[in-house]
């Protein structure tokens, strides 16, 4: 206490004088921040006094030492009192008041940006209708096998779309549509068919070369007009493997060789100049093509590979999946409220969107993903087809920019009736009216490829937006990054063209997704046998910190056992595993950067495998709880990702070949108890000193059991660990460690072998006697005196000074070397 209670009074009554009250107030807090007040105070009436004049404690945190005490006179004497109300003492109740509680200020939580194409930035993702997420994603054209670029977008798109729902707790509703009518389908529907009705007529072998000979002609044209040096190599290669596809049956022909024969050659041409012949009969053909059922099995055969590829990838199911031929009527009425609306015209049959208009009305923008690629002819054309390209057909736009919304059709193309008279949708006026008549005006989400923005969403964009005359048809535009092989363009010309099915046969539909994981989706991805190594290596490093702990988990204990006290080391790894959570929450954020997580992660598991090794050092348990913990949270997290396929509470399941049978839980309790037998029959083998038995127990774990995919591992002093995984790869680390194993067995032969010659080559130049040492040397000199030393050179000229200098210095070691040879000779060192 700084001062007894009659003390304070005058200094109380200067503060009552006051008549400013919040200059009152910060008096009384300069006054009492020189005293104490709550232990050892002394209550006086000029307390009362002041406190009576107080109605609530000051709400500046600054004022802090009246709000102490006001709390302790609040305390003292049983509630605040009204101004002139008498006071009581209530401190013989022993009652006090709880203290004003503050919240803790926290950290601003972190937001998911999604990068948007629209802006060219990571945008904060906010859902237009609460947590329900709207999202529409273009689909495949289904003419051909589904190849490593649509697993890039699709394995990418599945990647974002389990991270938004099962992460982040969006209710994603995820459309996508199946492109089933097209100019390359109705191109290669036709070249099919006309292919197949030709090779159905078995046509002379005559016949078969004079049609040969007439493809090859506007072949050659196309040849020579081609520019592009990897596609004009890939023609030259095709029209040579005609030309030697066509000697022998030209010969066969000239030499009256048997039928046989020349039906033989005959059908290797036919598969040679397939694609060539196939494209001349529809120049020459195509237009008698008039049956609708020709152009609808070509999609519907390549749907079903393209589906049964997606679910081999462990790729999601869309919601709803639209086809284009299932949404004409729907397409038709979405072309005529566009013309309805002013910005579209019909020409000749078909009808083409008014960019001009478009883009000069105030609430529209044309181009709005790649404003600088708006005029780009070529980009245009390819988007409008090849068979929509003709000068016929260019001379019908206003504008040259101008693209089709509805075609007519021409002879040997699918048609529909329409007000405009028969034929088809434009490419880029399917997804607009499909995706609307699900998901309305405006929706969340739109993704595709990177090579789709122009001028394919661009039109998109303008389309729907003149449909509903709004500005806000897509929210966020994802585009998922290019894919080239080996650092080049994947395409057909340069022999790299990969489908989904070939990629299969070498990886796994995880290590896949592993590649795709460590790297952005929205930036270039390079497919090599680096990046997948890569893949493999991350697998197999999560593998065996998952095969670790589960043998950790395996290892019987009481129930009470399983909590056990938690020292320095523990807290220190609970410490980083939070830390890399919030990491990867960081992480993903940010434009679900995956690549950043993997590594979170895989630093993680590093720590992890430091603590367990020094535990195993030190001959002790890790703490199973704490590792069960963090091995649950990184199966979860690759769960999310779509890198484990099945339900498994910890790491990568194992399953029976061909089946869904959980094989670790399965044979897992047969396997330890093989393992407890062996390590059993091994102490015995050992304090027995039988070694047939020792070699008999590591076969049957280097050779046997890696056959059925388990391996053991044996650690001095520490149970056996087994571990169940794939067979293949077991045998192939077998296969590894062997080969390490004999380069090892190689190598110390070799230095061995070395090492002996080095000694042998030694011995035999100690037993050389230094009189004798440069005797033999006569091509280099002619004179010697009576130790043997070098006087003349072989040209009997005299050596000079510091030559002699040179060679003495030579005897002189030599005599100590011949020196020790003779001693060890006289010490029967050697015989």
């Amino acid at each position: 206490m700084s001062g007894s209670s009659g003390e304070q009074a005058p200094a109380y009554r200067s503060i009552l004088s006051i008549s400013d009250e919040a200059a009152r107030v910060q008096a009384l807090n300069e006054h009492l921040s020189t005293r104490s007040y709550v232990q050892g105070y002394s209550l006086s009436q000029a307390d009362v006094d002041v406190f009576r004049q107080l109605s609530a404690p000051p709400a500046d945190t600054r004022l802090f030492h009246v709000a102490r005490w006001f709390r302790h006179m609040e305390a003292i004497l049983g509630g605040a009192c009204g101004r002139g109300e008498p006071c009581g003492r209530q401190a013989s109740k022993g009652r006090r008041g709880q203290p004003q509680w503050s919240p803790p200020a926290g950290s601003p939580p972190c937001k998911l940006r999604l990068y948007n194409s629209l802006t060219r930035n990571k945008d904060v993702f906010i859902p237009q209708n609460g947590k329900k997420v709207t999202w529409y994603c273009c689909g495949p054209t289904v003419y051909d096998a589904s190849h490593m670029g649509h697993a890039r977008s699709y394995i990418s798109f599945d990647i974002l779309r389990r991270v938004l729902r099962d992460y982040f707790g969006f209710d994603v509703f995820y459309c996508m549509n199946i492109t089933d009518i097209d100019d390359k389908i109705i191109k290669r529907a036709r070249q099919n068919y006309l292919f197949e009705q030709y090779r159905g007529k078995q046509p002379q072998a005559a016949q078969l070369l004079e049609d040969v000979h007439a493809a090859l002609k506007p072949f050659s044209v196309k040849l020579n007009e081609t520019t592009d040096p990897d596609r004009k190599q890939m023609l030259e290669r095709t029209q040579r493997a005609v030309e030697l596809a066509a000697e022998p049956l030209e010969k066969a022909v000239r030499g009256g060789l048997p039928a046989e024969e020349a039906a033989r050659c005959a059908e290797v041409l036919l598969e040679e100049a397939k694609d060539l012949l196939s494209d001349w009969l529809d120049s020459t053909l195509g237009s008698e093509v008039t049956d609708n059922s020709i152009f609808s099995k070509l999609p519907k055969f390549w749907e079903e590979e393209f589906h049964r590829d997606m679910e081999t990838l462990n790729v999601l199911p869309p919601d709803v999946l639209t086809r284009v031929s299932e949404y004409v009527p729907e397409i038709v009425n979405f072309v005529q409220k566009i013309v309805d609306n002013g910005y579209g015209y019909v020409s000749n049959g078909s009808v083409y969107f008014d960019t001009v208009k478009f883009a000069s009305s105030e609430r529209h923008s044309y181009g709005k993903l790649v404003p600088e690629a708006v005029g780009d002819q070529k980009a245009l054309q390819e988007g409008e087809g090849d068979l929509s390209v003709s000068a016929d057909r260019l001379s019908e736009k206003r504008s040259p920019n101008d693209f089709a919304l509805w075609k007519a059709s021409k002879p040997g193309e699918p048609s529909w009736p329409c007000p405009w008279g028969k034929g088809r949708p434009g490419w880029h006026i399917e997804c607009s009216a499909m995706a609307s008549a699900l998901l309305g005006a405006s929706m969340d989400i739109h993704g595709g490829g990177f090579d789709l923005r122009f001028p394919h969403h661009d039109n998109e964009l303008a389309q729907s937006e003149a449909y509903f005359d709004n500005d806000c048809w897509v929210r966020y535009f994802l585009h998922t990054g290019h894919l080239t092989i080996a650092g080049c363009k994947m395409s057909k010309s340069l022999k790299n063209f990969i489908t989904i099915k070939d990629a299969l046969q070498k990886h796994s539909a995880r290590q896949l997704r592993l590649a795709f994981l460590m790297h952005s989706w929205k930036d270039t991805l390079d497919y090599s046998s680096n990046t997948m190594e890569s893949a493999l290596q991350y697998e197999k490093f999560m593998n065996e910190f998952f095969l670790n702990v589960k043998d950790i988990l395996r290892a019987p204990v009481d129930i009470t056992g399983r909590f056990e006290k938690w020292e320095d080391e523990e807290s220190e790894l609970n410490k980083s595993f939070y830390d890399k959570k919030t990491a990867v929450h960081k992480a993903l954020c940010d434009n679900v950067d995956t690549r950043t997580v993997l590594e979170e992660m895989r630093a993680l598991v590093g720590q992890c495998n430091l603590y367990m090794a020094a535990r195993k050092a030190a001959r002790r348990r890790p703490n199973r709880a704490l590792l069960e913990s963090i091995a649950r949270y990184l199966t979860h997290m690759l769960k999310v990702f779509g890198a484990i396929e099945e339900e498994s509470s910890l790491g990568f399941p194992v399953r029976g070949p061909g089946s869904s049978l959980n094989l670790e839980s399965t044979v897992m309790p047969y396997l330890q108890v093989l393992s407890e037998f062996r390590e059993g029959v091994r102490k015995i083998a050992r304090e027995q000193k039988v070694p047939e038995v020792l070699q008999l127990s590591d076969a049957l774990r280097d050779d046997i059991l890696p056959e059925l995919g388990v391996r053991l591992e044996d650690h001095e002093g520490l149970p056996t660990v087994v571990k169940l995984g794939d067979r293949e790869t077991w045998l192939k680390e077998g296969q590894e460690k062997r080969r390490v194993e004999e380069e090892k067995r190689k190598k110390k032969e070799g230095a061995a072998r070395k090492k002996q010659e080095q000694e042998a080559a030694k011995l035999a130049k100690m037993k050389i006697s230094p009189s004798e040492m440069f005797l033999s040397e006569t091509d280099k000199y002619s004179k010697f005196d009576e130790n043997g030393l070098p006087t003349h050179d072989s040209e009997g000229k005299e050596l000079s000074k510091g030559q002699a200098k040179k060679l003495k210095k030579l005897l002189e070691a030599q005599e100590r070397l011949h020196k020790e040879y003779l001693q060890m000779v006289q010490n029967g060192s050697f015989k």
